[in-house]
């Protein structure tokens, strides 16, 4: 489920909006998984890491941070560390500017 916007705790790194490429946001978002996890994200709250309340609770954690990571890295989502926790929230503003309509295809053409 979503959780509360988290304010506090260590922003994970990721590239500034200028810096996002579409080639890194096209490779990251061919797996099934990470598309699953677009749509989940596309809601614009902020979610917890929790592989059940993502919808992939079949998945290890390993697994789940693994894709968070590929999508964080290439300028997809944003990850706040709070603690042992992560919150993790589209940058749907960032990749709209950078790529207008892109994500609105995307979502659309997902059969789920």
């Amino acid at each position: 489920m979503a959780e509360e916007v988290v304010e506090e705790g260590e922003q994970l790194p990721q590239p500034d909006a200028d810096d996002i490429e579409l080639v890194k946001v096209l490779h990251a978002l061919g797996d099934p998984v990470r598309l699953w996890l677009l749509k989940v994200y596309a809601s614009g709250q902020t979610h917890s890491c929790a592989p059940d309340a993502l919808g992939i609770g079949h998945l290890h954690k390993s697994t789940v941070s693994h894709h968070m990571r590929i999508m964080r890295e290439a300028g997809i989502t944003s990850t706040r560390a709070v603690g042992r926790n992560r919150y993790v929230q589209l940058r749907r503003d960032d990749l709209d500017a950078r790529f207008p309509g892109l994500l609105d295809a995307l979502l659309k053409s997902l059969p789920y």
